[in-house]
C-alpha cells in the first residue's frame, strides 16, 4: 500500500476532495463551555471534560437555529494528539460513549462526544444521519477540533481524525468518511450500510423495528417533516414505494460507497435481525474496492441481544486508531477476520461462554460452500386475512444480553411457525459436524394466488429426534415475489450466520406466509412452493477456531507469595528435623487430617477445629463459608504461614511446616499487589524468581510469559502500566514454575463479568493438565460453575465435603428474567402450562420448575404465546441453595 507515514493518510490522488456545501459556516459557541476533571486512579492521567453547547446551523432569526451538546476530553501532558470523534445510538447521547472517551483520552487521544439532532440536550429534527443535516453537523465539529491548542492537524484546518460508534454513532462515521476526507480512519460497529435494505429488505416492510426507531425517537413529530410523512405512508399501505426507498438511501453510506477510502474496522453483530451480518459484508467490499484496509469482527451481541463484548470491541477499537492514527506498527490490531463462537452457559449471568476463531483474510458470505439435496414435493400453504397469526422469529427490541438470538446460539429452539402457514423442506443427517458460517442459499419455484407474495425463508438447525429445531440466531429472509400468479423462479439468500450443525442432524428450508416482525398482505392468498436446486451452505473453512484466549486479568501478587519465597531461601540454608514423607500419599495434591487451630489468647474457642478433607489431582476444589467459617485461616495453614495447633497437612505425601521444600510444588495467592514500579515487568518477574532460591531454569519463564501475553510490554516499567497490563504480569507471576497446586483465596474481588469469566477459564484449564487448583470464594454461582468439587464450612468445622453436583443435586428449575415483572394472575397461566409443576415471580422474573415432560423449549414458546416479557432464561443457581440449607443462618 502506498501510505504516508505521517498519519497514514491516502494519496490526495485516490481522495477527491469532498466537502459538505455548508462546512465553511462558522461554529458558534452557544453558551460558556464548562470544565470537569475526572477523576481516576493513581496508574492514569486524570481526564479532563469540557461542555460546550455549539450552534451548527442559523436561519438569522433563529427559527432553524440548531444547537449541538458536546463533550471534550483531553489528559496527560500539554502537546498535539490525534482526535476521535465518538458518536451514540440511536435514542442515546453523549453520556453514553463518555466511559470510552475518558479510556481513549487517557491512551493520549482528544475526545469529542456529542449528542445527535434532537437527542440528549441537542435541538433539531431527526434526519436519520442527513447529508445535509446530522453529517453537516459533524464537519462543524471537526472544524472546531482544527482549532484546539491539543489536535494534532495534517495541515490547516485538518486534524489527524477518527471517528467510532455504534449502530446510528457507526453509520454517522460510515457516512463523514465519505463526505468529508478529514476523516483518516474509523471503527463502526453493529451498523448499516443501506438503511432502505435494512427496514425494507427485499422490498419487504420491517415493520416492527420501524416502528420501534420512531418510538425511541420520541414520536414522529421528532422526526423531519419527509421522514414522519414516509413512515405514516409506509406503516399504513404494509409496502415501501420508491419514494421511501430513495428518501431512505440517500441517507445511507452505500451512497457514498466509493468515497469511503480510510481505513476501516468493521464490528457486526450476529444476534440483529435490524442491521445483520450482510450490511458489514457490502460496506467491506465496497471500502476494500477503494482501495483502503479493511477487517471484520462479527461480535456476539447486537441489536437483539446476546453478549456485547463492550470491553474487547473498546480494546480493539483502539489498537485500530493507535495504528493508523499514531502511526504505531507495532499495535496489534487483530486478524483481518475474527468471529466469536459460543459454546455453554455462564450460571453467572445467563451468557454464553465465547471463544474466538479468525483468518487471515476476509472469507465473505459464500466462501466453501457445500451443497445438501432437500427432499419434498411441492408444496401449498395459506396467507391468512390480516396474516394472522403470524409465526415468530426474533422478537425485536427484546435487547438485553438474554436475547431470544442468544437462546438459540445455545440450542434452545423458540421459532413459532403454525401449520398450513408454511412449506418444508428437509436434508439427509449430517455425516459430521458442520460449520456455516456465511449465507446459505437455494433456488425455488414461487406460485400465489394474488398478484404479489411475501415469504420468510429460514433455515432451521434440526435435532436427530425431528423435533428440537433451531434458528440460527433467529434470523429469517424476508422475500416479496412480484407477479406471482405466473410462477417464478426465486433464488433466496439466507442471512449470514455461524453455526455449527452437530453430526446426525439436519438442515430444514421452510418457506412462512407470515413473521411477526414484518409486514405481510392483508389479503388472504394461497402460496405454492416447489423446490428448484440444493441448499447451498457455505463453511468458510480458512477461519480457524483458536484455543480459548488465556485471560487479560489476573490476581495481585500475594504477600503470602512473598512470605512463601523467603521461606524457601532460609529452608536452603539450615537443617531442622521433618517429618517423613508418606509414600502411600505421594501422588495425592493434599491430605488434611484433623486440622485444628485456636483462637489467640484461647484455650477453647477455635477457628478451625478437626477438620479432614482430601483433593486429588486434576480436580477443582472451592473451599466455600460464611465469614469467620475458617477458611482463610485454613489456607495460611496449608501455606506454612501458621502453625496449627492439632492435626496434620500433607502435600504429595509431604507434612506441611514452615519451610517445607514441598512448598515449591506450591503457589500460593491472596490479594496484594506487589511490584517494584520503576523496574520493568521481565525485570520483576526476573527478580521475584531469584528471591524463591531455585534455579533460573526451574522458573518456566517463557511459557508465564506466553500466558501473560504481555508483548513488548514486557520490556516497560511497570508505573506505565495499565490495571489490565498489571493483572497480566501477575498471572505470569502466579504461574512461575508451574506449580502443581495452586491456591487462591478471593481471587475474584475486584474483578468485573467478563474478567471473571476468564479466570474460571484459567482454573479449568490450568486443572486439566493434571494440576489442582483450591479456591475460597464467596460467588456461589461462580465456584458451581467452575469448580469440580466442594468443601463446605461453618464456625471452623467440616460440614460437607464432596463432588459439586453431589452437593448441589440434579435440578428442573429454570429462571426466567423478564423486562418487567410478572404479576400474580400471568404467573398462574404459567404455573399451568403444559410440563410446568409451578412459577413462581421474583424480583427478576420467573421461578419456574418443570415437570417430568417439560422441556426449556416448549416452556419459551409458551411464554411467546402469552406475550411474557421474556429477557432470558437459564438454570437456577441451586448452589446457593444448597449452601444456605446446609449453614443454615450463619451467612
Amino acid at each position: 500500500m502506498d501510505l504516508r507515514l505521517r498519519g497514514l493518510r491516502w494519496p490526495t490522488s485516490w481522495r477527491p476532495r469532498r466537502t459538505v456545501a455548508a462546512a465553511a459556516a462558522v461554529v458558534v459557541l452557544a453558551g460558556a463551555g464548562t470544565w470537569t476533571a475526572v477523576a481516576s486512579d493513581d496508574s492514569a492521567p486524570a481526564v479532563d471534560r469540557a461542555d460546550r453547547v455549539m450552534t451548527v446551523a442559523d436561519g438569522g432569526d433563529g427559527s432553524d437555529e440548531v444547537r449541538i451538546d458536546t463533550s471534550y476530553f483531553t489528559a496527560g501532558p500539554a502537546g498535539r494528539r490525534p482526535a476521535v470523534l465518538l458518536g451514540h445510538g440511536f435514542g442515546g447521547s453523549k453520556d453514553d460513549v463518555r466511559q470510552q472517551a475518558e479510556e481513549l483520552a487517557r491512551e493520549g487521544y482528544a475526545v469529542l462526544t456529542w449528542s445527535a439532532r434532537s437527542f440528549g440536550k441537542s435541538t433539531g429534527k431527526i434526519g436519520l444521519n442527513d447529508p445535509d443535516g446530522e453529517v453537516a453537523d459533524v464537519s462543524r465539529l471537526i472544524d472546531w477540533l482544527a482549532e484546539q491548542p491539543e489536535v494534532e492537524l495534517d495541515k490547516d484546518g485538518d486534524p489527524r481524525l477518527g471517528m467510532a460508534g455504534a449502530s446510528y454513532g457507526g453509520a454517522i462515521a460510515l457516512l463523514t468518511a465519505g463526505h468529508d476526507d478529514r476523516v483518516d480512519a474509523i471503527a463502526p460497529a453493529i451498523t448499516y450500510f443501506d438503511l432502505a435494505e435494512a427496514l425494507f429488505p427485499n422490498g419487504v416492510f420491517k415493520k416492527l423495528w420501524a416502528g420501534i426507531f420512531v418510538n425511541s425517537g420520541g414520536g414522529c413529530e421528532k422526526f423531519e417533516p419527509a421522514l414522519c410523512r414516509m413512515y405514516e405512508r409506509v406503516a399504513e399501505s404494509g409496502a415501501p414505494d420508491a419514494q421511501a426507498v430513495a428518501l431512505l438511501k440517500e441517507r445511507s453510506p452505500s451512497a457514498v460507497a466509493d468515497r469511503i477510502d480510510v481505513p476501516t474496522l468493521l464490528m457486526q453483530g450476529q444476534s440483529d435481525s435490524l442491521f445483520p451480518l450482510g450490511h458489514a459484508d457490502a460496506a467491506a467490499q465496497a471500502i476494500r474496492a477503494n482501495g483502503a484496509p479493511v477487517d471484520v469482527d462479527w461480535i456476539a451481541g447486537g441489536h437483539d441481544g446476546g453478549e456485547p463484548e463492550a470491553d474487547r470491541v473498546r480494546a480493539r477499537t483502539r489498537a485500530w486508531f493507535d495504528r493508523y492514527l499514531k502511526d504505531d506498527k507495532g499495535a496489534d490490531t487483530g486478524p483481518a477476520f475474527r468471529v466469536t463462537r459460543t459454546g455453554g452457559v455462564d450460571s453467572t449471568d445467563g451468557r454464553a461462554v465465547l471463544s474466538g476463531a479468525s483468518a487471515d483474510r476476509y472469507p465473505g458470505l459464500t466462501s466453501g460452500g457445500k451443497s445438501f439435496p432437500l427432499t419434498g414435493r411441492e408444496q401449498s400453504f395459506a396467507n391468512p386475512a390480516g396474516a394472522s397469526p403470524p409465526a415468530v422469529s426474533a422478537l425485536p427490541g427484546l435487547g438485553g444480553a438474554g436475547g431470544l438470538s442468544q437462546l438459540s446460539s445455545l440450542g434452545v429452539g423458540v421459532s413459532l411457525d403454525f401449520p398450513g402457514q408454511y412449506a418444508r423442506f428437509e436434508s439427509a443427517p449430517v455425516t459430521g459436524d458442520l460449520r456455516i458460517t456465511g449465507s446459505p442459499t437455494a433456488t425455488v419455484h414461487v406460485k400465489s394466488t394474488s398478484d404479489d407474495a411475501v415469504l420468510f425463508g429460514k433455515v432451521y438447525d434440526v435435532g436427530p429426534d425431528g423435533r428440537q429445531q433451531v434458528l440460527p440466531s433467529q434470523l429469517v429472509a424476508p422475500i416479496r415475489v412480484e407477479d406471482a400468479k405466473a410462477g417464478k423462479d426465486v433464488t433466496v439468500t439466507f442471512p449470514a450466520v455461524d453455526h455449527e450443525v452437530r453430526q446426525g442432524h439436519r438442515l430444514r428450508l421452510v418457506l412462512a406466509s407470515t413473521d411477526l416482525g414484518y409486514a405481510s398482505p392483508a389479503a388472504p392468498a394461497t402460496y405454492t412452493v416447489a423446490l428448484k436446486s440444493d441448499l447451498t451452505v457455505p463453511t468458510a473453512p480458512e477461519v480457524a477456531t483458536a484455543a480459548a484466549p488465556l485471560p487479560s486479568w489476573v490476581w495481585w501478587l500475594p504477600l503470602a507469595g512473598a512470605v512463601v519465597a523467603l521461606a524457601l531461601v532460609l529452608s536452603g540454608r539450615r537443617r531442622t528435623t521433618a517429618t517423613p514423607p508418606d509414600p502411600e500419599l505421594a501422588g495425592v495434591p493434599l491430605q488434611i487430617t484433623g486440622l485444628s487451630k485456636r483462637y489467640a489468647r484461647s484455650a477453647d474457642r477455635y477457628a478451625v477445629r478437626n477438620l479432614s478433607f482430601r483433593v486429588e489431582k486434576g480436580q477443582v476444589l472451592g473451599l466455600l463459608g460464611p465469614n469467620g467459617a475458617g477458611k482463610t485461616t485454613t489456607l495460611r495453614m496449608l501455606m506454612g504461614l501458621i502453625k496449627p495447633d492439632g492435626g496434620e497437612i500433607r502435600v504429595f505425601g509431604h507434612a506441611i511446616r514452615p519451610g517445607a521444600p514441598v512448598l515449591s510444588r506450591v503457589g500460593a495467592f491472596v490479594e496484594g499487589a506487589g511490584f517494584l514500579p520503576h523496574l520493568s515487568g521481565r525485570e520483576n518477574l526476573e527478580l521475584y524468581w531469584q528471591a524463591t532460591g531455585r534455579p533460573p531454569q526451574d522458573s518456566r519463564m517463557e511459557e508465564a510469559l506466553e500466558i501473560a501475553g504481555l508483548g513488548d510490554a514486557l520490556a516497560r516499567a511497570v508505573r506505565t502500566y495499565s490495571q489490565g497490563m498489571r493483572q497480566r504480569l501477575a498471572i505470569a507471576q502466579a504461574m512461575l514454575g508451574l506449580p502443581d497446586l495452586l491456591i487462591l483465596d478471593e481471587p475474584t474481588n475486584g474483578l468485573d463479568p467478563p474478567q471473571i469469566r476468564e479466570m474460571r477459564e484459567v482454573m479449568i484449564r490450568y486443572a486439566a493438565a493434571g494440576r489442582t487448583v483450591i479456591v475460597s470464594s464467596h460467588l456461589l454461582s461462580e465456584v458451581e460453575q467452575s469448580c469440580t468439587h466442594l468443601v463446605v464450612m461453618d464456625r471452623g468445622q467440616l460440614v460437607q465435603a464432596g463432588p459439586v453436583h453431589e452437593i448441589i443435586g440434579s435440578g428442573d428449575t429454570l429462571l426466567v428474567g423478564t423486562e418487567s415483572p410478572v404479576d400474580e394472575p400471568l404467573a398462574g397461566k404459567v404455573a399451568a402450562l403444559p410440563g410446568v409443576a409451578s412459577a413462581v415471580p421474583t424480583d427478576d422474573g420467573l421461578l419456574v420448575r418443570l415437570d417430568a415432560d417439560g422441556t426449556a423449549a416448549r416452556l419459551v414458546t409458551e411464554l411467546v404465546r402469552l406475550e411474557v416479557p421474556v429477557t432470558s432464561v437459564g438454570p437456577h443457581r441451586r448452589l446457593e441453595d444448597a449452601f444456605l440449607t446446609m449453614i443454615g443462618g450463619s451467612a
